[in-house]
């Protein structure tokens, strides 16, 4: 099958592309950029994409799909088919399924789940044996079978023993450690501690449960000479010791989601659910550190950290409710609104924190737009405005705190795999 995306904005930092032309796909392989023949055009199907814009395939590094263990919350193919109506052509997915990712039996049965689905999968094995911090995992098997990082996510890594351990041995590969920063002895807690969480009476997680995690990865990660990455970024503090130690030459990297640079302590006053985080939501001076991180390059990516629910779990008392929200879905339409239209980032920068920066950290190739490359783009339109209405989403869980928010800009295809999802639908290209 051939198709034509006419008149769309091609735009490829990595390779400095930036152009308005007609792009010409053949059995999933760019043929032409320009320069597209008549014969060419009256024997595709023609998709008029002007104003839209086309970028290297959208890649999410943190998302949970549950699979194995929770198959009521999500699936590989149902998170799968909502990273596609996401805008996003791949995704790591963290190892806090039931069993753990600790196995290479399990990293395999997670990339059979995903064969054939325009999303790639790409499993994140667990650091430690069931993510105890006590035994290492079988990480030579895990990396060999396919896992493209470790991580004990959902937790960090317990001792700075254990932790040495892994970096020696994750340093084999030149993989990262990826590291849920919070002490487990000071995060105890349902919400940031501050005034907000007094007047309101619940216990809460300070500042300092991040930043000493933080800290000592960083500090450790210096010593081996080993490669960190800082999962959902939250605090004033973890972004100024990410910064000095980039400076410092340190493998350090770091990513921030979406809710952790749009939403406040604040909205936990109405005691909805949907705003219980792990890490918890911030002050407003958090958030506005967070996205000045994001424009100096302190943090690297943009990830959901989509965590599926059911919506029995969610429905119970603040403080015994799970922590996490489905973002798969809302996360590129949070940040066109609330960092490129507010001229936080320019598109450029949105492609390298979403597309670009995610695989050079995990060593992937990056999707070129040029003749003979294999087509792994996402179609945006920046300037659409929609609401976010969660009985439509792809996803098995609904547990989002942003149903009816309008958002400015969201992906309107993306092509994959010899795959196209576009309105509302998969076919073969």
């Amino acid at each position: 099958m051939k198709i034509v995306l006419k008149q769309v904005n091609l735009l490829n930092p990595d390779q400095k592309l930036d152009q308005k032309n007609d792009l010409l796909i053949e059995n999933g392989i760019i043929k032409k950029v320009g320069g597209i023949k008549d014969e060419d055009i009256k024997s595709s199907q023609v998709f008029e994409f002007e104003n839209k814009i086309c970028v290297p395939g959208l890649f999410d590094m943190h998302v949970h799909l549950r699979e194995p263990g929770r198959e009521d919350e999500e699936t590989v193919e149902t998170g799968s088919n909502a990273a596609a109506a996401g805008g996003f052509t791949s995704v790591a997915c963290m190892p806090n399924t039931n069993p753990d990712i600790d196995s290479a039996e399990i990293v395999r049965f997670i990339k059979e789940k995903a064969k054939g689905h325009l999303v790639e999968v790409y499993p994140v094995a667990a650091a430690t044996l069931g993510r105890k911090g006590e035994a290492l995992s079988p990480m030579f098997e895990l990396f060999e079978s396919g896992a493209v990082a470790v991580s004990d996510d959902g937790t960090f890594i317990k001792t700075a023993g254990v932790l040495r351990s892994v970096m020696e041995y994750s340093r084999m590969f030149d993989a990262p450690i990826i590291e849920h920063c919070e002490d487990d002895s000071l995060a105890d807690g349902t919400m940031n501690e501050g005034v907000t969480s007094t007047i309101l009476g619940l216990p809460a997680i300070p500042n300092i449960a991040e930043d000493l995690i933080v800290a000592r990865d960083i500090m450790m990660a210096e010593f081996v000479g080993a490669r960190i990455h800082i999962a959902h970024i939250s605090t004033k503090g973890a972004v100024e010791l990410v910064r000095q130690a980039k400076k410092r030459g340190v493998k350090v990297t770091a990513e921030v989601a979406p809710h952790h640079f749009t939403l406040t302590e604040d909205t936990v006053k109405s005691f909805d659910t949907n705003y219980k985080m792990s890490p918890p939501l911030r002050t407003r001076e958090d958030v506005d550190a967070l996205i000045i991180g994001l424009k100096d390059g302190t943090i690297d990516c943009i990830a959901s950290d989509h965590a599926p629910h059911s919506i029995e779990e969610k429905e119970m008392e603040f403080i015994y409710a799970p922590n996490g929200i489905v973002g798969l879905e809302t996360m590129l339409g949070l940040v066109l609104s609330e960092l490129v239209h507010k001229k936080h980032l320019t598109v450029e920068q949105l492609v390298e924190k979403m597309s670009i920066n995610p695989r050079k950290i995990l060593k992937m190739k990056i999707p070129q737009i040029k003749d003979g490359e294999p087509a792994n783009l996402t179609i945006i339109d920046k300037d659409i405005i929609w609401t976010v209405d969660i009985s439509k989403f792809k996803s098995k869980s609904k547990n989002s705190p942003f149903d009816s928010r309008l958002l400015t800009g969201r992906s309107v295809a993306v092509i994959n795999n010899n795959k196209m999802y576009y309105e509302d639908r998969f076919f073969d290209i």
